[in-house]
């Protein structure tokens, strides 16, 4: 089968199409025939080799999540998962490919309705935005800043915040058409990368932030007293590495920062946002967006993409 694996850390050139074994369903695991294949910044994030240290090396097969048919299962799996379209989570490796396994905990079925590339836009963005919101103790009335609105995460936590009644929805992004179309998705504000408009509310109750990097100190000076800050990735890089004692210094407005990695939420409880939100989706209660659909091979143009910083939504890979 076609795969793509990092050759070389760092930039996209490292990235090349290899043929490889067809893998085989251990105990517990089902093959998946691809059929649309997410594209995520923590794909970016690992082919530059900031991860090293987390066991990531060269050779790596990338891809976290695929939609497509099961065509085998292994040993304990129930065999009328063979046949069905799902969306899977492969564990931040494998999905790269024409085929790939993943663990039969890891599958939903796909409603009627639901394209794979909409599976796999919302499938694992999905849920980080959900839990990211209850991280942050989002209320009714709130005021939210997204930083790094324009992903698959960002949309879908806009989307979130402005049903649930937030009194502003400010996002941060590149470009004026980028602002125009969140303000379409239900964002009331849209400023620069760096927080600033001409009309950027003051104070914002929760923070939202994909981007980190070194202006991360800048945004927490934008919480109100008693905000809340939840990061939910490392797309622009680490922040300072005094960026605590920016936040000590600021020990009188009692503000909060968290992380926050799906992992740590309960496979159970994951899913069940992940069956309520494809439903939405697929329903139309719930946008998804597409930024480009590439051909397998054309992995490295997709993460040059990412990398320049024009993507909004996400990039779908297909077999």
């Amino acid at each position: 089968m076609k795969a793509v694996v990092i050759r070389k850390f760092g930039d996209p050139a490292g990235l090349e199409v290899r043929d490889l074994p067809e893998p085989v369903p251990a105990p517990g695991q089902v093959r998946i025939t691809t059929e649309a294949i997410g594209v995520g910044g923590v794909d970016a994030v690992i082919r530059r080799g900031a991860l090293a240290a987390y066991g990531f090396r060269e050779g790596h097969l990338l891809g976290s999540e695929v939609a497509g048919l099961v065509t085998a299962v292994g040993d304990g799996v129930d065999g009328s998962w063979v046949g069905r379209r799902v969306w899977a989570f492969t564990g931040l490796s494998g999905g790269y490919a024409e085929q790939t396994v993943a663990a039969v905990g890891d599958l939903l079925p796909l409603p009627d309705g639901l394209t794979g590339a909409d599976a796999v836009t919302l499938g694992g963005s999905g849920v980080v935005a959900h839990f990211a919101l209850e991280r942050a103790r989002f209320a009714p009335g709130e005021k939210v800043l997204l930083r790094g609105a324009a992903g698959s995460i960002g949309i879908t936590a806009l989307q979130l915040a402005a049903r649930g009644g937030a009194g502003a929805v400010a996002v941060t992004t590149s470009s004026a058409e980028r602002g125009t179309r969140l303000r379409e998705l239900g964002a009331t504000h849209v400023l620069d990368r760096s927080g600033d408009g001409p009309d950027a509310p003051v104070g914002f109750d929760v923070v939202i932030d994909v981007v980190a990097g070194p202006q991360l100190p800048l945004f927490l000076d934008k919480l109100k007293p008693n905000g809340r800050y939840v990061a939910v990735g490392v797309v622009g890089g680490q922040p300072p590495a005094d960026f605590g004692t920016h936040l000590m210094d600021a020990f009188r407005r009692s503000l909060s920062f968290s992380t926050l990695s799906t992992d740590t939420v309960p496979a159970p409880e994951r899913q069940a946002v992940r069956s309520s939100q494809f439903k939405a989706a697929a329903r139309g209660d719930l946008r998804t967006v597409v930024h480009a659909t590439l051909p397998l091979d054309q992995a490295e143009a997709a993460h040059r993409k990412m990398d320049a910083g024009t993507v909004f939504g996400r990039i779908v890979l297909t077999p």
